[in-house]
């Protein structure tokens, strides 16, 4: 069976890496790996998962977001009316998905198996538009749980909108697309709506039985240096690790930053070693404007370092990144919502509107 992951992030590159690793090495070469290049800078990790052997080839996709077709905006005009706004809805979920098709690299009805994270992506209005049957990927880890992207972006007669995407006439991504066979998430019990498609494959079983080779060849795929890597983060002295995240405009970032270090630095009364680890899509400048701290390659999810040999931090802090994965970290401090309510308005990033 041919299958094919289409991935828009280093953490959904990770992931499908483990479930290649997961199916066996009878399996290997069998599928695709295709990096959406919208939304991250992937570098160099196609060449090096084409190295691996895992996959039988790896392909570029040029994914272009709604902006990109001007034509687009003036399908989003309020008709004063729901009956209205859907029609109109119905147009802008076909066209996107036909001006995207000249973007998609390889011909996806080839495939036995499609795999999407991220499915809310243009990828998604294409599949929808096409009439091409995929599975759903979660996002992130328990991410639905945190910010359930389908009900918010759709909240106002959301059962009437998920019944019109259930027969193909709009497109609302995380198991409500006609198209979408069903979704993996990690832990159906935390979500809070049901979704029928929803089906619980747990992240922690795509970990639990790699082997030393498999975590070789992750290694190899996604971290470019690790020698490197090891030296720096080496030390006697306690460790915080800060993640960083495409949060706020630039100078709020870096006052976010400032302060998680300002008051997570300091641990067992001892000033800790900071070693920040960028987010791939985060430009901020961390090694010019924070020259006290190790900043590590942004290119490489975190998950990753749970597979190098003596790499350990005493803490780790996050933002709305969860740390559930972290496996290399003693303490683990998510700071959530409410921290972040220091910093902009409370609305912009809670769904507290009825969904």
């Amino acid at each position: 069976m041919r299958r094919i992951y289409i991935c828009h992030t280093f953490y959904h590159a990770y992931i499908a890496c483990l479930k290649e690793l997961n199916l066996g090495a009878e399996h290997r070469g069998e599928a695709t790996l295709m990096l959406s290049r919208m939304s991250n800078d992937f570098g160099s990790l196609d060449e090096r998962a084409t190295r691996s052997g895992l996959f039988d080839k790896v392909v570029m996709y040029d994914e272009k977001e709604e902006s990109y077709f001007p034509e687009l905006k003036k399908l989003h005009t309020d008709k004063g009316n729901i009956v209205l706004n859907m029609l109109q809805r119905i147009r802008f979920t076909r066209r996107f998905g036909k001006l995207e098709a000249p973007f998609v690299p390889v011909n996806l009805r080839e495939y036995d198996d499609i795999y999407v994270f991220c499915d809310s992506d243009p990828i998604g209005y294409y599949l929808s538009t096409h009439k091409i049957y995929y599975h759903a990927i979660e996002d992130g880890l328990d991410c639905i749980r945190y910010y359930d992207t389908a009900r918010f972006d759709n909240r106002g007669n959301f059962k009437l909108k998920a019944w019109l995407a259930g027969l193909g006439l709009i497109f609302i991504q995380n198991g409500y697309s006609k198209y979408c066979i069903d979704m993996e998430v990690n832990n159906i019990s935390v979500l809070e709506y049901p979704c029928k498609k929803y089906i619980e494959v747990p992240r922690a079983g795509l970990t639990e039985k790699l082997s030393g080779e498999d975590k070789e060849i992750l290694t190899d795929i996604f971290i470019e240096n690790k020698d490197a890597i090891l030296s720096r983060i080496q030390s006697d002295v306690p460790t915080l690790l800060v993640l960083t995240e495409p949060l706020c405009d630039l100078e709020t970032r870096e006052r976010i930053f400032r302060d998680i270090i300002s008051e997570y630095g300091e641990i067992d009364n001892k000033k800790a070693v900071v070693i920040m680890k960028p987010h791939p899509r985060d430009v901020l400048q961390y090694g010019a404007l924070f020259p006290q701290a190790v900043v590590l390659d942004s290119k490489f999810p975190m998950e990753i370092m749970n597979y190098l040999d003596g790499v350990s931090f005493d803490r780790v802090v996050s933002v709305f990144t969860v740390p559930d994965a972290i496996k290399f970290a003693k303490e683990k401090i998510f700071l959530g919502e409410d921290f972040m309510d220091r910093y902009e308005a409370p609305e912009i990033h809670r769904q507290n509107e009825q969904i």
